[in-house]
């Protein structure tokens, strides 16, 4: 375990140094100059492992706020300064492009910034604009009427998405008139002390329609009880193994697999009507043939954020059989969400931020 942990480390470590040294020998700065940005990025470096340690509670709010920020969007910024340095480095090699041009140069300096404010801007923009992915569910099961459902997963509520965030969401919501809002798990982001502060239970109560959801992982990242105390506190009605009938409509919500001691799907559903539609909420999306066994109509699920940012992306859609997206299976079909909010730094490349309307309807 210990062996792991410091390969795990090496990885950041490793990049953080790389793209410190060649950011060294970019600048045309004094050797003050060069020194303070060096310095600077040290301390980021340093608030990427504070933002994700119990000591940021114990900050004051402003300064918390302040590290988790600056801590994980340089986790994003150091992806691309290795693949954009590597990229250079390639270019240098094979002679494309002059070693002048990344050795004390004003104009290579122009040209790094240039492509990271760029891609940064781009990727906040495209977090901060919500994409609306609506979908049709024809059943030829009954339903008392047409149900529109608002689907969403991954809110991640914390030091970053604060509640003037939250509210424009909620408005969101609000103006497809849903009958339903079903959440995916990860409401809370690591900690409730930035949601008890902000007085976020309050914000899910302008909600015009019933929220039901399941727990995700970062729920037990944040405390267990305080997670639960605080979805009682929002009025989101929370299925954890269990099942609720709502609108003539079955949701079933599973713990999260965090939890082992979990109940199975096939016990879950034992017993329940297979005539009526069915919709499961399971925030991780393993053993999608579990679904498809227990004769589930629709599961939705989240987790994977699909990377957040390429080309991470592509490690999660190696890991899952379904790491986004639409899914059928026989008669089942999955949405596996990348999420409404995000962890850590608010970009997104090559992914999206998102929020289904569902219409079930008779076909």
């Amino acid at each position: 375990m210990r062996y792991a942990f410091f390969l795990i480390l090496l990885v950041p470590l490793s990049a953080h140094a790389y793209v410190s040294w060649r950011l060294w020998q970019l600048l045309p700065l004094p050797l003050w100059g060069r020194m303070a940005v060096t310095v600077s990025l040290a301390l980021a470096f340093v608030m990427s492992f504070v933002a994700v340690m119990p000591q940021l509670d114990r900050m004051p709010m402003p300064l918390s706020t302040t590290v988790y920020h600056i801590g994980t969007s340089w986790l994003i910024a150091l992806l691309y300064l290795v693949l954009l340095f590597l990229a250079l480095d390639v270019l240098r090699l094979c002679h494309l492009m002059p070693d002048q041009l990344l050795r004390n140069s004003w104009k290579g300096t122009a040209l790094v910034a240039g492509v990271m404010m760029a891609l940064l801007g781009y990727g906040y923009v495209h977090y901060i604009n919500k994409v609306r992915v609506g979908l049709t569910l024809p059943t030829e099961k009954r339903l008392v009427r047409p149900l529109r459902v608002v689907m969403t997963s991954d809110w991640h509520l914390g030091y970053h998405n604060r509640r003037a965030e939250l509210a424009r969401w909620i408005d969101m919501i609000n103006a497809e008139e849903p009958d339903l809002v079903l959440i995916a798990g990860d409401v809370i982001d690591r900690s409730i002390r930035p949601l008890d502060e902000d007085g976020m239970a309050a914000e899910f109560h302008r909600l015009k329609a019933p929220v039901y959801a399941c727990l995700g992982n970062h729920e037990y990242y944040s405390g267990e009880p305080q997670a639960l105390r605080f979805y009682r506190e929002a009025g989101i009605h929370l299925l954890r193994d269990s099942v609720a009938d709502v609108e003539g409509v079955l949701v079933v919500g599973r713990d999260d697999r965090t939890n082992p001691r979990r109940q199975s799907l096939k016990d879950l559903v034992r017993g329940i009507d297979p005539t009526r539609y069915i919709i499961l909420l399971d925030h991780q999306p393993y053993h999608l043939e579990e679904a498809e066994a227990a004769g589930i109509d629709m599961e939705l699920a989240g987790h994977t954020h699909h990377g957040q940012v390429w080309p991470a992306s592509w490690i999660t859609d190696w890991m899952y059989e379904c790491a986004f997206g639409e899914h059928h299976r026989g008669a089942t079909r999955y949405y596996v969400s990348s999420g409404l909010g995000i962890w850590g730094g608010k970009f997104r490349i090559g992914t999206r931020s998102e929020y289904i309307v569902a219409d079930i309807v008779r076909e």
